[in-house]
C-alpha cells in the first residue's frame, strides 16, 4: 500500500520565519559550544603562561578570530530573537507583516551589534 509522504523540507519553500527559527536553534547550539571554548580559555589562563600562550596562538589565528566573530554574532542574534519571542509570548507582533519586520530588525541588530563589538573590542 502506498501511503502519502508527510510534508517535509523538500516540499515547502523556506520562509523568513522558518529560517530564523532554525538559525535561533543553531546559534543556541553554537553558544553552548562557545561556552566550552570559553571554559578552556579560562582554564588555560589559570594554568600558567605557557598553556595560555599556546591557546592565544589559536585564538589570534584567522580561524580563531572567525570562531570568535561567529560566537559574538550568535550571542547577539540569540539575544535579539529571544527578545522577539518574549514579545510574542505576551501576544504582541504576531501578525505576519509584523513578524517579518521584527525578523529583519533582529538580523540587522545582530549584524550591527556584532560589527560594533568587533571594532571596539579589537577582535580584528
Amino acid at each position: 500500500m502506498k501511503r502519502p509522504l508527510s510534508p517535509h523540507l523538500q516540499v515547502y519553500k523556506p520562509q523568513l520565519t522558518s529560517i530564523l527559527s532554525i538559525t535561533h536553534r543553531g546559534t543556541g547550539v553554537f553558544l553552548s559550544l562557545g561556552a566550552l571554548l570559553l571554559t578552556f580559555w579560562l582554564v588555560g589562563l589559570a594554568s600558567g603562561e605557557v598553556i595560555y600562550n599556546n591557546l592565544q596562538q589559536h585564538i589570534t589565528a584567522w580561524y580563531g578570530k572567525l570562531i570568535l566573530i561567529a560566537f559574538i554574532f550568535s550571542l547577539y542574534y540569540h539575544l535579539a530573537n529571544g527578545i522577539r519571542h518574549l514579545f510574542w509570548d505576551i501576544g504582541l507582533g504576531l501578525e505576519i507583516s509584523t513578524t517579518y519586520i521584527s525578523g529583519y530588525v533582529t538580523v540587522a541588530a545582530s549584524i550591527i551589534l556584532t560589527v560594533v563589538t568587533i571594532i571596539f573590542g579589537g577582535v580584528v
